[in-house]
């Protein structure tokens, strides 16, 4: 629902790491150029291979968008990883993330890179906040006790109505939804 209500902000030139499934589902004919970022070497959908928290391998001033749905959570540098996503985007370049809240260790990636981190809203605003500024952070939760719990349980988005998978509470942050703006510096 996040990536649907943000549809307008996959345009232009946009990153997404490990496979373009959002920016061709979302992108529509606004998409210029697709790139995806992976970490390693091997990954046949990868036109870039680099490190997010090191900036390694990731051009500067290029993106328009940037995705990153669960990605977050796997690199510990996480605050230096932000920093690179703001330094990679072009003035009024946004990144569009989704975080973890109330999750179980992924499996996948904690044998892979590793899996560190889950978030709140307000670790979320403040840590995008902290690069991108206060007022081009916007935030987003989704999740109830429910979702939590069939989420914790393995349970699909089929075994819930739509109904019990809209509910929202705040107490109950399932993921967590960033959009930041890189700033536009217009000279007077």
């Amino acid at each position: 629902r996040f990536l649907a209500g943000s549809r307008d902000d996959v345009r232009g030139r946009v990153l997404q790491v490990g496979e373009p499934l959002y920016t061709r589902q979302f992108g529509d004919d606004r998409v210029t150029r697709s790139d995806v970022l992976h970490a390693e070497a091997g990954n046949d959908a990868a036109t870039v291979v680099g490190d997010l928290a090191t900036g390694q391998g990731i051009e500067s001033n290029a993106y328009d968008c940037i995705i990153l749905t669960q990605v977050l959570q796997c690199i510990f540098e996480v605050h230096s990883a932000v920093r690179e996503c703001h330094r990679a985007l072009r003035p009024g370049g946004v990144v569009l993330a989704t975080l973890p809240g109330v999750s179980q260790i992924s499996r996948f990636d904690m044998d892979r890179w590793g899996d560190y981190w889950r978030f709140t809203s307000l670790s979320a605003q403040r840590l995008f906040a902290q690069v991108f500024g206060e007022s081009n952070v916007s935030v987003q939760t989704f999740g109830s006790a429910l979702s939590a719990t069939a989420f914790i349980q393995g349970m699909g988005v089929d075994d819930l109505t739509p109904r019990e998978l809209e509910a929202r509470d705040r107490d109950y942050e399932v993921t967590i939804a960033v959009r930041a703006v890189k700033w536009e510096h217009k000279t007077p």
